[in-house]
């Protein structure tokens, strides 16, 4: 949390007893095994490890600090970053879905440098994630650490799991809002700041 005087704080990594990457690797070739596919086969000789690989960077939140400053000037609009991208693992199925976040905070008495939001979007995209779950810990974390008088996050993806399996509904997309503090008491401002969030 802030201490009030601007010292920067990390996101917290998700709870996790790290990657056994030996473990892992094996794993994969016992999962490939197991569904028929030969591993002998040139092409899939090294894919255990190139999979254990890919999924370890895609889980593995990028350490960053996030500093809060004073707003000297008594800025009284709303914030806003735009098109933030968005790449999880979606924890169904381990299959991607991808799309843009969009975060708007109404400024109390400190802001935050604005790449920190894109920042915070990507920490807590790179876990096994549900898209609604997502949204929530996003605007939660903006309100923990600038204690805004509001927050709202929009998050628009389209999820591999619709778009290859299942129903195979390719080109669709999965939209969800989160709204805190002002942004959600107030009629009238949650109108107007959602509309700025407004997928296009």
């Amino acid at each position: 949390m802030r201490d009030g005087v601007g010292a920067p704080t990390r996101v917290p990594p998700p709870a996790s007893g790290g990657v056994d990457r030996p473990a892992a690797i094996a794993a994969v070739h016992r999962l490939l095994v197991a569904l028929g596919q030969d591993t002998a086969d040139p092409q899939l000789r090294d894919t255990p490890r190139r999979v254990v690989d890919a999924l370890e960077e895609m889980l593995t939140p990028p350490p960053f600090a996030t500093t809060t400053f004073p707003d000297e000037v008594g800025y009284e609009g709303a914030v806003v970053v735009r098109d933030i991208p968005v790449q999880s693992l979606c924890a169904h199925h381990l299959l991607p879905f991808v799309g843009v976040a969009h975060v708007a905070y109404l400024p109390g008495a400190r802001l935050v440098g604005l790449s920190k939001l894109a920042r915070t979007v990507e920490a807590h995209a790179r876990r096994l994630q549900v898209q609604e779950h997502l949204t929530v810990q996003v605007a939660d974390w903006v309100m923990a650490e600038l204690a805004p008088e509001g927050v709202a996050v929009v998050l628009e993806a389209e999820h591999l799991c619709m778009a290859m399996r299942g129903v195979r509904s390719r080109g669709t997309s999965t939209i969800t809002t989160a709204v805190r503090g002002r942004v959600r008491d107030d009629p009238h401002l949650r109108t107007e700041v959602l509309a700025l969030l407004a997928v296009r």
